[in-house]
């Protein structure tokens, strides 16, 4: 498919080549691609019906004229996967995750690999080099291995050991940097230019820029299939597309891909966008809050999540932040450690496994649905851009595992013995919750969110009345009780614990759906803790409230 290369400075248009790094009019390094928009938004579509569920579908849109489907190790068209439960503990039934840790190498920089390494086979260059926090050295890496090429991998000595080794493993040269990433990258440019190497510049390459676009492709796909088009019959796009960032390449890539379709006419509307950043190394967010339009560098990151440490983004945030202002979007930033707790609620409540990147997009959400930016109306799709494997300490903590020492047969019988081993299991003591509620649904998301915060031993009741003898019979730490139950209502159950001598002071919080009157607010008024709305279950307000009451 025919293709020109136009510079977005001064709008020269030229042929591909991957070694042209620059315009050759103005020697700008910010340039993209640009279809047949109007011939391909009409023919496309029935192509698409019979191809394959990959990256390569969409290979009109893509800058390698003659794809080497050999190099493939299956990249793109990840799932699209339904958030269930933080839906509903969030109040916004439409979250949805782009499960990126389901590429070859488990992240969305598969994407870039696999098309870079296409372009470049495809022009006989066999010798590359990439600065990375981890990721995107290892998907290079795999896939210039498959294309017997060789990689230089220059990358921080804070990537950890692990990923350090993987690179290697697949054949790469790994040089480790002992600096920032903006150290690194500029000591991996000098070694390219100094040998004549091509050099990955991240979001200035332009087959990272169209290969990241593919992710608003599928997305538009997908969304269809799981909603059904839109009025008009065009294929459906969510409000808001939220993901983590660094140098920004990924949005800029996402957002290419909604304009391409709406150029095309298979879309009516690009989603508002929310790139995410860590609060230690946040320059595009700081930047945009201050109003200005150029990044102000930070010069010395202090976040741990390595992947997100880069300083000085240059002009991607002047791109990014046009994008994000025309689609009414927001920049937000979170701290490492609303990150990790948002990897482990998403592990507990989803089954994801997500890296700590990731955990700073999920965290964003969290935040931006708190502050009412997004609407319980909206639907979101959420970049899960890599897999957490292996998991660090310092995401887990300390006390992530104990020890089980089985007595010998000589010690104890074996029955005895499993015994012995099951009290080990446990702590001494372990607060102890009841949650009364008549939904299942609500009842295991208040499990979950406690369990993602530490250990407790919780009890549930279906209704009233069951609940009422459980709590006089357990006897727990904490009740989490619904008002509007069967049997007996919750304020009927708070009157019987008051009443009781033994309940009296048992600390109530109410979490209920219900929009309560001002006589029922003064019926509950002196009795209970805290009083909080259902799809609130994730705000700071009732995790406070919990860890406070059980100390």
């Amino acid at each position: 498919m025919s293709f020109i290369i136009k510079c977005l400075d001064c709008g020269h248009n030229a042929p591909y080549f991957p070694t042209s790094t620059t315009c050759p009019k103005c020697g700008s390094q910010w340039r993209e691609a640009e279809y047949d928009y109007e011939l391909l938004g009409k023919t496309l579509p029935e192509k698409l019906k019979a191809r394959q569920q990959d990256l390569w579908r969409y290979r009109e849109l893509l800058p390698v004229r003659n794809p080497n489907i050999s190099l493939s190790l299956g990249e793109g068209f990840s799932p699209l996967i339904r958030a269930v439960n933080l839906g509903m503990m969030l109040g916004c039934p439409n979250i949805f995750i782009k499960d990126e840790r389901q590429g070859p190498t488990a992240s969305f920089k598969d994407r870039q690999a696999s098309v870079t390494i296409a372009a470049l086979k495809e022009a006989g260059i066999t010798e590359m080099v990439a600065a990375s926090t981890g990721n995107v050295a290892i998907s290079y890496s795999a896939y210039a291995s498959r294309a017997g090429m060789k990689l230089w991998a220059f990358v921080t000595s804070l990537v950890p050991a692990v990923k350090m080794r993987e690179i290697a493993l697949y054949g790469s040269q790994v040089i480790k940097i002992t600096g920032s990433y903006d150290q690194c990258k500029h000591v991996a440019a000098e070694f390219a230019r100094q040998r004549k190497l091509y050099l990955d510049m991240g979001a200035r390459t332009i087959t990272s820029i169209e290969a990241m676009k593919t992710i608003a492709f599928e997305i538009a796909e997908q969304l269809t299939i799981a909603l059904g088009p839109e009025e008009n019959s065009q294929m459906r796009t969510p409000d808001w597309y939220v993901q983590a960032i660094s140098g920004g390449m990924g949005p800029l890539g996402v957002h290419k891909g909604f304009r391409e379709m709406q150029q095309m006419g298979w879309i009516n509307k690009i989603p508002a966008f929310a790139p995410i950043q860590a609060e230690g190394c946040a320059p595009m967010v700081n930047s945009w809050k201050k109003g200005l339009e150029k990044a102000e560098p930070v010069t010395n990151p202090k976040t741990r999540i390595e992947t997100l440490a880069t300083g000085d983004p240059g002009r991607a945030y002047e791109f990014l932040k046009h994008h994000v202002d025309s689609t009414n979007g927001v920049f937000e930033s979170v701290t490492d450690e609303e990150a990790i707790r948002a990897m482990h609620v998403l592990a507990k409540m989803e089954g994801i496994s997500a890296e700590p990147a990731a955990g700073a997009a999920f965290a964003g959400l969290f935040k931006l649905i708190r502050a009412g930016v997004i609407k319980p109306s909206d639907t979101v799709v959420v970049n899960c851009t890599g897999h957490t494997m292996p998991a660090e300490q310092g995401i887990l903590g300390e006390n992530w595992a104990r020890d089980v020492k089985f007595p010998t047969i000589a010690q104890a019988p074996q029955e005895e013995g499993l015994l012995s081993a099951l009290t080990q299991v446990a702590p001494e003591r372990f607060p102890k919750i009841v949650i009364v509620e008549d939904t299942l649904e609500a009842r295991r998301l208040i499990r979950r969110i406690l369990q993602s915060q530490g250990n407790f031993t919780i009890l549930e009741a279906e209704n009233g009345r069951e609940g009422l003898d459980l709590i006089q019979r357990e006897l727990p730490d904490l009740v989490i009780l619904d008002l509007m139950m069967p049997e007996m209502d919750g304020f009927s159950v708070i009157e019987a614990l008051r009443s009781n001598p033994e309940t009296a002071t048992i600390p109530v919080i109410v979490a209920t759906a219900k929009e309560l009157t001002p006589d029922e607010k003064n019926r509950l008024s002196g009795h209970i803790q805290a009083l909080l709305q259902k799809g609130d279950f994730l705000n700071d307000e009732f995790l406070d409230e919990v860890k406070s009451l059980l100390k």
